[in-house]
């Protein structure tokens, strides 16, 4: 164990009174902060940052939010695991956050919407986490991924139309952030409510800018819309799940859990989707072990989880006793920020960051313990899917700038890619309902013999026919008309791969 380094609450290493040098809060000047800690919202790079503090101060540093909030930062694997899975240690419940408790934390602070209290799975303990988070995992459990992959792939034929006869496109803006969000309205219940403004609002909200209010007040209308509906007449979707759960939701808690779940998947979605596009795109050999075999989609998506998870860090869980983790003392009433992006590369667990974890799921993406992501597998399939069908619409897509003209925004909560600008092979629209491919012309498959014209050649001109001999006829035999050919069905599987493959992709 190391030595005590710093006290995030109680009394200052400066003296009783609990003053602290350096800026006053809110100080707009750069630099480190009181104790000298370091302002993580004021970092120009927040991965350097982290590996230095972990280099200074071990698996668990202290560090400043807004208005020099004190956090401990929780660096290493092992550490996050422990404050992930000890919830008798560690909660989600923000209400006993000593900086919230005595007043440091204003109703103003940026980062307020995350640590706000509100009656949902994400901050409720015991008994009640477990009636709220029971109907949020018996809907999900009800999901068919088969049909799930047939709603993705017709959506990205709805969102690949709109673009493939352009021959150039933002995968981010026109596809990453619009494949999720028509997916996960599919999912909830209200497919006719996934247009441009919806998703609009999503991003709005999430980039929290002046009209952010006014947007979560539009996405809080849809979705109280879609629990009337479904109180009244349950289908067999998302909503209606939540809404006949024996826990008994009010229309209150339905409403506020299907925009949890929207706003939590569609951010972690696009995100995750656009880093994988990303990487197939500026590496090479990344997209010829996927063309080549050597790596599959689901396997492109996990090494992604590792290397660029959704979210970098969240904020928060909450100390609810006096205990030690990391070498570090921490009080009761401490917050710590779950960091899965630094925990990722924590050197004790990959001493090669660039090595491939490809078959290897114990990377943080997605938390764990109680209050673990329970839609990381639907979040899964449709970036797997998402990729997948995207090349095989666009297989000669390319990026169109260089990868250091590609630029983030990043925030302590996550790293978002703002544009994927590339340019393919102009190509006519599909049927929605026509299995994502790049073979838009291809004449229907037609039974063909030896002695036969292939199909979509000319055969050649007949000889003339030799005079034929005089006899006298016998009956005429019947001859079996063979049944119209049906234009629109595409051929059947012909081996069990092709089966497979039409299994997979929810055909």
């Amino acid at each position: 164990m190391t030595p005590e380094s710093h006290s995030l609450t109680g009394e200052s290493p400066t003296g009783t009174d609990g003053s602290r040098p350096g800026p006053p809060p809110g100080c707009p000047a750069h630099g480190p902060g009181p104790e000298g800690l370091s302002r993580l919202h004021e970092s120009d790079d927040l991965k350097k940052l982290y590996e230095r503090l972990r280099a200074e101060h071990g698996p668990v540093a202290p560090a400043l939010l807004h208005d020099d909030v004190p956090v401990w930062v929780v660096l290493g694997h092992a550490e996050s695991q422990q404050v992930l899975r000890t919830p008798g240690q560690y909660g989600r419940d923000s209400r006993i956050w000593s900086p919230l408790r005595e007043g440091l934390v204003k109703p103003d602070h940026p980062l307020m919407p995350h640590v706000a209290w509100q009656p949902i799975c994400a901050f409720a303990e015991g008994e009640e986490h477990k009636r709220l988070r029971g109907a949020i995992d018996a809907a999900v459990a009800t999901i068919d991924f088969r049909t799930l992959r047939r709603h993705i792939n017709r959506s990205v034929q709805r969102v690949v139309n709109g673009f493939c006869e352009d021959g150039e496109a933002d995968l981010v803006g026109q596809y990453a952030e619009h494949l999720p969000m028509a997916v996960m309205c599919q999912i909830l219940g209200m497919p006719d409510e996934y247009n441009d403004r919806i998703v609009e609002a999503a991003r709005d909200m999430i980039k929290g800018t002046e009209t952010a209010i006014a947007s979560n007040a539009y996405i809080v209308e849809v979705l109280g819309r879609l629990t009337a509906r479904r109180r009244a007449e349950p289908l067999n979707d998302f909503a209606s799940h939540l809404v006949t759960h024996p826990a008994g939701l009010t229309d209150d808690e339905v409403r506020e859990h299907l925009r949890l779940v929207l706003i939590a998947a569609y951010e972690t979605i696009a995100n995750l989707l656009s880093n994988v596009l990303r990487q197939v795109l500026i590496d090479p050999r990344f997209r010829a072990q996927l063309n080549g075999g050597q790596m599959t989609v689901p396997e492109a998506v996990e090494q992604l989880l590792w290397d660029e998870p959704p979210f970098s860090t969240i904020l928060g869980y909450f100390a609810k006793q006096d205990t030690e983790l990391g070498g570090q003392r921490i009080r009761k009433g401490d917050g710590l920020l779950f960091a899965p992006a630094p925990a990722n590369v924590d050197p004790r667990v990959r001493p090669d960051p660039t090595a491939d974890m490809q078959g290897n799921r114990s990377h943080l993406a997605f938390g764990g313990g109680p209050h673990e992501c329970p839609g990381q597998d639907i979040g899964r399939v449709i970036a797997e899917v998402g990729v997948d069908a995207l090349l095989m619409r666009l297989p000669d897509v390319e990026l169109s700038v260089a990868e250091d003209e590609l630029y983030f925004t990043e925030s302590i909560a996550s790293r978002h890619l703002v544009e994927l600008p590339v340019h393919f092979t102009p190509r006519p629209p599909q049927d929605v309902m026509q299995r994502p491919s790049h073979e838009n012309d291809a004449p229907p498959q037609q039974d063909w013999h030896i002695g036969a014209a292939r199909p979509g050649t000319v055969p050649d001109p007949a000889p003339p026919a030799p005079p034929a001999p005089h006899f006298e006829p016998s009956a005429p035999q019947p001859f079996p008309v063979p049944p119209p050919p049906t234009v629109a069905e595409p051929a059947p599987p012909r081996n069990a791969w092709e089966r497979f493959l039409r299994w997979w992709r929810g055909y």
